[in-house]
C-alpha cells in the first residue's frame, strides 16, 4: 500500500505525477507554467485528465542561471499552498534536492519530497521524517545536481546493481529516520548519471525494482534517452514515451511523472487491462 497525502494506493494502481516547472528555462515547455495562473491552468487540467498526484519544480535539471536556495523557495513555496487551498485532494509534490526547500514547501503543504538527485543533501529525509511526507529516493549514478552524465560508467556494466545498492540503501535510511514506509518510493532515475544504453538496461530490467516490495516511480516523459533512441528532439517523443511507459506498467511500476496526462492515462488503463487488473470501460463486442 502506498499512502501519499489523503489517498491511499493499491498494489495495482497505477499512479500519475503530473508535471508543473515553475522555471523559466524547463527543457520541455520553455517557461509556459513560470507564471501562477497558467500553472493553476496546468494543474486543474491535468487533475480532469486523471493526474493524482501534482509534482511542483522551481529548478530546471539540467545546466542553467544558478538558483538559489531562496529564489526556489519563491517559486515553490507560495505556489504549493495556492494549490493547496485551490485542490485540497490532490496529492502534493516538490521536486527539489535542498532540504531548506523541503521545508518551506512541507510547512505550506507539500505531501512528498521529490529527491531527484539521490540523497546529496542527506537532511532532506529528515525534513520528511519531521512533517510526515512521503519520499522519492532516486538513482543518479553519484551525479551532482544540475549535471550532466560524462563517460559514466558502472563497474561490469551493471547500472540496475548500482540503482538497486542506491535507491535501496536511501529508503531504508529514510526509514531509520522515520520516514513512514508506505510513503517511500524508489526511482531508477532516467538520464540522471546515465547514458542512453544505461536507460534502457534500467527499464529492461525494471521487474528487479518491482520485485523488492518498494513501489518505482519512473519518470521518462521526454527525456535524452528516449530522443536518442528514436533520434527525434524534444518535441517529438511522445510516442517512444508511451512505449517505454507501457513496458514500465508490464513490469510492474506504479508512479508515472509525466507532461502528457491525458495519453499516459489511456497507456496505463490498457495495460491494466490486459494484465487483469481493470475491466473494459465498455464491453458489448460479441455480447449483442
Amino acid at each position: 500500500m502506498l499512502r501519499l497525502g489523503k489517498h491511499e494506493f493499491g498494489e495495482n494502481e497505477p499512479v500519475i505525477m503530473a508535471i508543473v516547472n515553475r522555471t523559466p528555462d524547463s527543457f520541455y515547455d520553455r517557461g509556459a507554467t513560470f507564471g501562477d495562473e497558467p500553472a493553476l491552468a496546468r494543474v486543474e487540467q491535468a487533475v480532469s485528465e486523471g493526474a493524482a498526484i501534482i509534482d511542483i519544480g522551481g529548478v530546471k535539471a539540467g545546466p542553467g542561471a544558478e538558483v538559489t536556495v531562496a529564489e526556489e523557495v519563491r517559486r515553490t513555496a507560495g505556489f504549493v499552498a495556492l494549490v493547496r487551498r485551490r485542490f485540497p485532494d490532490v496529492v502534493i509534490s516538490v521536486d527539489t534536492w535542498r532540504h531548506e526547500v523541503g521545508e518551506a514547501v512541507c510547512a505550506a503543504g507539500a505531501d512528498v519530497l521529490n529527491d531527484a538527485w539521490g540523497g546529496v543533501d542527506p537532511q532532506l529525509a529528515e525534513v520528511a521524517a519531521r512533517y510526515g511526507t512521503g519520499l522519492v529516493c532516486t538513482h543518479a549514478g553519484g551525479a551532482r545536481p544540475r549535471t550532466r552524465p560524462h563517460r559514466v560508467a558502472y563497474e561490469n556494466g551493471e547500472v540496475m546493481a548500482d540503482i538497486l545498492r542506491v535507491t535501496l540503501g536511501l529508503a531504508e535510511r529514510a526509514v531509520g529516520l522515520g520516514v513512514r514506509p508506505d510513503g517511500i518510493m524508489i526511482d531508477p532515475g532516467h538520464d540522471f548519471g546515465k547514458s542512453t544504453r544505461h536507460s534502457l538496461d534500467a527499464t529492461r530490467r525494471l521487474g528487479e525494482m518491482t520485485e523488492t516490495g518498494w513501489p518505482v516511480l519512473v519518470s521518462l516523459s521526454n527525456k535524452d534517452f528516449v530522443g536518442e533512441t528514436l533520434d527525434k528532439p524534444v518535441q517529438e517523443r511522445l510516442t517512444g514515451t508511451l512505449a517505454t511507459t507501457a513496458i514500465s506498467a508490464w513490469l510492474g511500476a506504479q508512479v508515472y511523472r509525466v507532461h502528457e496526462v491525458a495519453e499516459t492515462r489511456q497507456v496505463l488503463d490498457m495495460v491494466g487491462a490486459i494484465a487483469g487488473h481493470r475491466p473494459p470501460a465498455v464491453a458489448r463486442r460479441g455480447l449483442a
